[in-house]
C-alpha cells in the first residue's frame, strides 16, 4: 500500500486547533468537584464518515449526569451549528462552567458572544 500511495481516508490528528486570531483560555476544572447537574457542561465535535464525505456532530452535555442537552449535525465545520446547539442548551438552564477544547468553532467570537 505504501509503494502504491494507497492510504485510508479518515480525519487527521490535531484537528482541534484554535484559530490564529482567537484567544487561548485556561483550564478551570482541575480543582472543581462536579457534584450536581448544571455545574459543568461540556461540548465537543465528532466526525461521522459517510459514503463520500464527513458530517460533523456537536453535542452539549451535562458532565455530572452525562445527559445530552442538545446536539446538531452539519456538513461543514463553520461555527454556526455549534452556536445553534449552545443556544438550544441554554434554553434549558445555565451552567457555572462550560468546558470545550480550544477548537476554532468554540473560540470564535460568534460562539463566545453567546456564552
Amino acid at each position: 500500500m505504501r509503494l502504491l500511495g494507497v492510504e485510508a481516508i479518515y480525519p487527521r490528528k490535531r484537528l482541534s486547533l484554535p484559530g490564529t486570531e482567537h484567544q487561548i483560555y485556561p483550564y478551570l476544572l482541575r480543582e472543581v468537584e462536579i457534584d450536581r447537574p448544571n455545574k459543568v457542561w461540556a461540548a465537543d465535535i465528532t466526525y461521522i464518515r459517510l459514503k463520500r464525505r464527513f458530517v460533523y456532530l456537536v453535542a452539549v452535555m451535562d458532565v455530572f449526569s452525562r445527559y445530552i442537552i442538545s446536539w446538531r449535525l452539519a456538513n461543514t465545520l463553520e461555527p454556526g451549528f455549534c452556536c445553534e446547539a449552545l443556544k438550544e442548551a441554554l434554553e434549558s438552564g445555565c451552567p457555572e462552567y462550560f468546558n470545550t477544547d480550544q477548537g476554532a468553532q468554540f473560540t470564535s467570537s460568534e460562539f463566545l458572544s453567546i456564552l
